[in-house]
């Protein structure tokens, strides 16, 4: 055995010397030792190449376990090698700019407030959108075109006839499709290179902390008091900024609600939800079909700016939009001592 093990080495150092591939030498070596263990297993004991290969074949099979063992080992750690590095370009991929994408927010790089930094931050951002409704619709929309890099969108509701006057994030072929699903086609459509994670249900108590932690910013869009006080509470429990804005027939509201940063929460402002029937819902007052547009698109915009950090974002302030008579006020908001959710001291405490 000692000979096939010199005629190993000599293989290899030729090889080297020459050039010849590691394919070529192995396959030379594995026909060598094919050879000597057919000779090994096959030739009688009295044979003379016997005293050169050796007398005992399991010399000769453990040596082929080994080499064998070896082989894998170093095959498996190449393949581990090479998707660590695929695993690894595709990742700085994903955090570079594709070529499509330059051009698609070259507006958006030329401003100043942005420029490439601001998009490089809007591509790694996560916004999370409460309802896909006449609010949600608008904002999710913007956010795609945007560039924000991973939108989530929650909500238990079907598209519906009554919907498509101001919900412009679905069509008529949808109706009875789930909206998250029909807004997520849309942003698909609008931007294929951003990442969407739709949620077919409703926001409960029992997964609203857990889906909020995984998000930067949340965008409440949603039709009901239960709803907006509960993202309100998540939302200050984990120092997210919460853009909430509302709307019933000409008139709308938008504010960021930001307690970890100095601004109200959402219930600083509003203590309680309003008695029945001083509320009333879009069905039951109606409501103009171009203005959960405006809101909506306000909501991006206040999304963009914190994740850019441009600007003054709505934080302390509320700005009130009547589209009736073309008319916009803001008003200051501060954060009201005993607040049950952000926890403002009283003067006692």
């Amino acid at each position: 055995m000692v000979w096939f093990l010199a005629a190993v080495a000599v293989i290899w150092a030729l090889g080297h010397v020459t050039g010849s591939s590691r394919r070529a030498r192995l396959a030379l070596i594995a026909l060598m030792y094919c050879l000597a263990l057919m000779a090994a297993v096959l030739l009688p004991e009295t044979h003379a190449a016997r005293a050169m290969i050796g007398r005992s074949p399991g010399a000769w099979l453990l040596l082929g376990i080994l080499a064998t063992l070896a082989f894998l080992y170093t095959v498996g750690l190449r393949f581990l090698r090479t998707r660590a590095r695929r695993e690894t370009s595709e990742h700085r991929r994903q955090d570079t700019f594709r070529d499509a994408e330059l051009p698609r927010y070259a507006r958006h790089i030329m401003l100043r407030e942005i420029g490439g930094t601001g998009q490089r931050k809007l591509k790694e951002a996560k916004v999370l959108v409460v309802g896909a409704g006449g609010l949600g619709s608008p904002a999710m929309m913007y956010l795609a075109a945007a560039g924000i890099g991973t939108i989530g969108v929650i909500d238990d509701d079907e598209v519906e006839i009554t919907n498509l006057q101001r919900q412009i994030a679905h069509t008529d072929p949808r109706i009875g499709m789930p909206k998250v699903f029909s807004a997520e086609r849309t942003m698909k459509d609008l931007n294929p290179f951003a990442d969407i994670r739709p949620y077919s249900r409703r926001l409960t108590e029992d997964i609203a902390a857990e889906l909020v932690e995984d998000y930067d910013i949340v965008l409440d869009g949603s039709d009901n008091f239960d709803t907006r006080y509960l993202t309100n509470r998540v939302c200050v429990a984990a120092g997210k900024p919460l853009v909430s804005a509302a709307l019933t027939q000409w008139e709308g509201q938008i504010s960021v609600f930001d307690p970890a940063r100095g601004a109200p929460c959402y219930q600083c402002v509003f203590p309680e939800a309003p008695a029945s029937g001083l509320a009333p819902s879009c069905a039951e007052a109606g409501v103009l079909g171009p203005l959960p547009g405006v809101l909506g698109a306000m909501m991006a915009v206040e999304a963009v700016k914190l994740v850019a950090r441009a600007g003054e974002p709505l934080r302390g302030r509320m700005m009130i939009y009547d589209a009736l008579y073309g008319e916009t006020r803001t008003i200051g908001l501060t954060r009201r001592e005993g607040c049950e959710t952000c926890g403002f001291p009283t003067d006692t405490d």
